[in-house]
């Protein structure tokens, strides 16, 4: 929870008071559990601070998540609005990964909560499976108010809140029976011909009827305190524990049937509700089918909780594309996870081991570790990899024993070192460190050990895809111009912004060309699909205007002779092309379009418009068609922007509307320095810098008689 501050009320500390507020929303929406997540500014990632109603094992993947996580609270918190999951399958549908680690049956809400100047998180609430499916006005009201009660605490506390390592879990309910009821009920229950358990909420044995104990074949002073698939061998299976989550998060009854060697079938009936579960055990009727016992089953390297853990973070580890992306959710999820403060994440490079990333280590420590050779003796990284086996070192002196400078090096004190292997091949190396001794539990050394090789495959493919990703726009650029020509009386600036992900080259282009000192012509196209041969037909295509603009073709006849290009070479690819031929000396523009978007123009001292040019089909249809011209005044201080479809056909929105709203937002701006008014334009129309297609734009303004914009 937020570091302790005393009101000067005296109402009591930050800490106290979002833990009330946060059980009054739970109990006043009939919720089951809640949760409260702080924004963590250093990182940025979303810190669980308190929790209501859900043991705190059960939190371990979602402790610390990445503000952008596909996770309905962050998203809350990005949209700063409620954000409602009606049930399981709405959770498969929209946030698939939260849905791997919890395939129970509950309903959730997440609600942002924003103060007067600032967003501090969000909160979120979980139902049983038996509440409505969609969240009433009423019920939305008491979450709203309750969000921004807990944003009034955060906006009044003297300082900002410092968050902790771990989540403060806070009781929903007092305690409902006063002591001396206890007797007079245990007494009742033995009375009973069945069996009778009491599971705190973290699984725990509170209460053992004698019954109990006898059909469970051992002592009730062996069973309290233990969780049942501890203290008997017989339940020892992830089948038996996942039944208690179950219940615990879809707070719904449930049964099921196992069997006690050597042939008694017993069945547990499970009831429970904020304060635990209470456990009926009877003898199987005739005709249950109990559960194969587990010696049937494979053996099990981890706990439940941790197997959930690790389809958790499997499922974030699919989802990262670059090094840069692995390195930050190795940063944000695998360490929280497991409690360690530090990363490095090396691959094998011509035999040697290069940090492509780091975490909570200082630039000199990284340059010392950095290309050092397989076969080092310096630190195990080598060794590891040439065993396959990971190394977990719990203390320094444990290190020091084998490499005496590693520890001296980095200053931790505690490492566990994963080979990343891929069918054999080494991948690299992942060392996750501690700034304290850390003794490794066996189910902490199975999980890191499976995830060694998630995290291989997915550093393996990483690296592939930053090398072609690389590749790819390295041979974007060599298809573009290098650098725009002088024109005296005209001003030019150009961007070219391809997709925010993928590794196909684009087919937008653009160029500008000097035919005389009085004139110029500038072309923007685009060429259908992204791929190598869309980057090659652009190429040609460029090359082919470049030619006939030179040669001294009129406008229309520019397009018509790279359209029947297009038909010489048989390509089955289509290009939208807008080619405009500027006459400064006469104060004159010349447009053709192939089926381009229309440019955009603002004469000095008039409103901006969409200029309307007669258009053509596009280049590759018909290698007969003339392309038509239209001729605009071309005054000083006139500005043109041309662009590809990119800019303004986005998903959902109306690309006529959108590109009108592009030209009123050029007359706000068109005073503006060439390259800084590109800026505007792009984040007018994509505002979070996201973008599913390339976007080229080429911007020329006149100059007026003194060499500046009218």
């Amino acid at each position: 929870m937020p570091r302790t501050e005393e009101h000067p009320d005296g109402a009591g500390s930050l800490d106290d008071d979002l833990g009330a507020a946060l059980a009054d929303t739970v109990r006043g929406t009939g919720a089951s559990m809640g949760g409260i997540y702080l924004i963590e500014e250093a990182e940025p990632v979303l810190r669980l601070v308190a929790l209501c109603g859900l043991p705190l094992a059960f939190t371990a993947p979602w402790q610390r998540l990445p503000l952008n996580a596909p996770v309905p609270v962050a998203d809350a918190i990005h949209d700063d609005t409620l954000v409602s999951v009606a049930g399981q399958d709405d959770m498969a549908r929209r946030y698939p990964r939260a849905a791997a680690v919890l395939p129970y049956p509950f309903a959730l809400v997440a609600a942002p909560l924003t103060g007067v100047r600032r967003s501090w998180g969000g909160l979120v609430l979980m139902w049983p499976a038996g509440r409505p499916r969609r969240v009433t006005p009423r019920e939305r009201g008491h979450i709203d108010a309750s969000a921004r009660r807990m944003a009034r605490l955060l906006d009044d506390a003297p300082r900002p809140p410092s968050l902790p390592d771990q989540p403060r879990v806070v009781p929903v309910d007092a305690a409902r029976h006063p002591a001396q009821t206890g007797l007079a009920a245990a007494d009742y229950l033995e009375r009973l011909p069945e069996g009778a358990l009491a599971l705190d909420m973290e699984g725990r044995i509170t209460f053992a009827t004698d019954t109990a104990a006898r059909l469970l074949g051992r002592g009730a002073d062996r069973l309290l305190g233990t969780r049942p698939w501890h203290s008997l061998p017989w339940l020892d299976d992830p089948v038996y524990e996942d039944h208690y989550r179950t219940a615990i998060i879809s707070r719904t009854p449930v049964s099921f049937t196992a069997l006690r060697p050597p042939d008694q079938p017993l069945t547990f009936q499970l009831y429970p509700d904020t304060s635990g579960i209470s456990v009926r055990v009877l003898p199987s009727t005739e005709g249950a089918e109990p559960s194969p016992p587990p010696a049937a089953r494979p053996p099990v390297a981890a706990p439940t909780g941790r197997l959930y853990q690790l389809v958790h973070l499997a499922a974030a580890l699919t989802e990262s594309v670059t090094v840069r992306d692995l390195v930050a959710l190795i940063a944000h999820q695998i360490l929280p996870a497991f409690g360690a403060q530090g990363l490095v994440l090396s691959g094998v490079d011509a035999g040697r081991l290069k940090i492509t990333g780091h975490h909570g280590y200082p630039a000199d420590v990284m340059e010392r570790l950095d290309a050092l050779w397989l076969d080092t003796d310096l630190t195990p990284a080598g060794q590891v990899l040439a065993s396959g086996t990971p190394a977990f070192f719990a203390d320094p002196a444990e290190l020091a024993a084998s490499y005496p400078s590693a520890p001296q090096i980095s200053g931790k004190q505690a490492w566990a070192f994963l080979p990343l292997i891929i069918s054999g091949r080494p991948v690299g190396c992942c060392i996750l460190s501690y700034t304290r001794p850390h003794t490794f539990t066996a189910d902490e050394r199975a999980v890191l050990t499976s995830l060694s090789g998630l995290i291989a495959q997915a550093l393996d493919r990483a690296r592939l895809y930053d090398t072609k990703h690389r590749l790819v726009h390295e041979l974007q650029r060599t298809l573009l111009p290098r650098a725009l020509p002088r024109v005296p009386g005209l001003d030019i600036a150009a961007r070219y912004l391809p997709a925010g992900h993928g590794t196909e080259v684009g087919g937008d282009f653009f160029d500008v060309l000097r035919l005389g000192e009085t004139s110029a012509a500038a072309v923007i196209g685009d060429v259908e699909g992204h791929s190598i041969a869309a980057a090659a037909l652009m190429g040609q295509v460029r090359t082919a205007i470049h030619a006939h603009a030179t040669a001294g073709a009129a406008p229309g006849e520019v397009l018509a002779r790279t359209n029947r290009l297009l038909a010489d070479l048989d390509s089955e690819l289509l290009v939208s092309c807008l080619y405009v031929q500027l006459d400064l000396g006469r104060q004159q523009a010349s447009f053709v379009s192939a089926g381009h978007v229309p440019p955009l123009l603002r004469h000095a001292r008039h409103p901006a418009r969409v200029l309307d040019v007669e258009p053509g089909p596009l280049l590759g249809i018909d290698t007969g068609t003339d392309y038509p011209v239209t001729t605009v005044p071309l005054l000083p201080g006139t500005t043109l922007a041309l662009y590809t479809d990119g800019l303004v056909e986005l998903p959902g929105t109306d690309a006529t509307r959108t590109t009108s709203d592009l030209a009123a937002h050029l007359d706000t701006t068109d005073g503006h320095d060439l390259e800084r008014l590109i800026d505007r334009l792009v984040r007018h129309t994509t505002p979070t810098g996201q973008h599913a297609d390339d976007i080229a734009v080429l911007l020329l303004r006149a100059s007026s008689p003194g060499g500046r914009p009218a």
